[in-house]
């Protein structure tokens, strides 16, 4: 079997695929045959892109206006999804946000926030997509090192967020391995994107191999999970950072 028949015929979503390492998995999965239906909130444009480079390997992309903090949208783009290409069979849980404070001046809308999107809307996506996964469908999660390595002063919320994901993810594939579906939970350390481009230099030093990651390989990971030869992995957080929590 070749590297792009792995995933022939398979259907799958990636929420929050617009741009980064989202976008990097919608292409990556698509490439290895799968066609790729993906959300975005703020980023039309790049939507666009992305479903450009879905359709340049050959596979159909569909962009869905979807914000991961509402649980209708998250219902409807599952919905158009299954409408569209008629099954489902791979989950990406992509879609999160970062916002930065101490404990002493935290705001609580943005508390409210980012447990809405990173915690609550990870949760609303595996189950609004588990009723149409099938034997052998893939959820996989994209988390963050920060679960295990907390590096900057005012990150406790984001990190915190990030656990919640890991621990969620042990539970969810407990519930689902009766029926041959996989959850897995992806935590890259920094990786190069349009949003962490201001900092990838003062990060470098805190990292073994003395740089930061690139959305592909991440991307890699993630096909992998949602490939066949990864059947025998469920509730597990794998972390990709170069070294940095070691």
């Amino acid at each position: 079997m070749t590297e792009t028949q792995d995933l022939e015929k398979k259907v799958a979503i990636v929420f929050g695929g617009a741009r980064g390492i989202g976008a990097a998995v919608a292409h990556r999965l698509a490439r290895d045959g799968a066609d790729v239906a993906l959300t975005y909130v703020s980023a039309p444009e790049k939507a666009a892109e992305t479903v450009s480079t879905i359709e340049a390997e050959g596979r159909q992309g569909l962009a869905i206006l979807a914000d991961s903090a509402d649980p209708e949208a998250i219902r409807a783009a599952v919905a158009a999804t299954v409408e569209r290409f008629g099954r489902l069979d791979i989950v990406v849980v992509n879609a999160g946000i970062f916002r930065r404070g101490s404990v002493e001046d935290f705001p609580l809308e943005d508390l409210d926030l980012i447990l809405n999107v990173n915690i609550r809307g990870v949760f609303l996506a595996i189950q609004a997509t588990a009723p149409h996964l099938g034997q052998g469908g893939r959820i996989v999660t994209i988390g963050s090192n920060t679960a295990v390595r907390t590096s900057f002063p005012g990150s406790s919320v984001y990190s915190m967020t990030k656990a919640a994901v890991a621990v969620m993810v042990k539970g969810i594939a407990i519930d689902l391995a009766p029926r041959g579906i996989t959850v897995n939970n992806i935590q890259p350390g920094p990786t190069e994107t349009d949003m962490t481009s201001a900092v990838v230099e003062m990060l470098k030093p805190m990292i073994p191999v003395g740089r930061v990651g690139q959305p592909r390989e991440i991307a890699g990971l993630a096909a992998w999970l949602a490939s066949e030869e990864a059947g025998y992995m469920t509730g597990a957080s794998l972390t990709i950072d170069g070294g940095m929590s070691l």
